[in-house]
């Protein structure tokens, strides 16, 4: 039972900063194609889904209309968000190491 376990957590930790990096990189993705289809395209959130490419299903998006920002989640793993600036267009909020 030790063995297993301690292998589980082995592969997990194998391949966590593969999986940490993809999910970073497709939840900045789906934040900044969100937040400029939503307050430059001015198309509601929902609609927005349909510019993601695909494999981008498990991708939850959710918005902020006082601050103009769409955030993207990959659940458990990742979270980024994209701001709306007039004149700059939708700009990641810069990553935090």
């Amino acid at each position: 039972m030790w063995l297993g376990l301690a292998l589980i957590v082995l592969l997990i930790g194998w391949f966590w900063a593969p999986l940490h990096a993809y999910a970073r990189a497709g939840a900045a993705y789906g934040a900044r194609v969100a937040c400029s289809c939503r307050y430059v395209g001015g198309r509601s959130l929902s609609d927005c889904r349909k510019d993601f490419e695909p494999g981008m299903e498990l991708i939850m998006l959710s918005e902020d209309g006082a601050a103009k920002s769409v955030t993207a989640r990959f659940p458990l793993i990742a979270s980024e968000t994209a701001t709306y600036r007039p004149l700059f267009g939708c700009r990641l909020e810069p990553w935090r190491g």
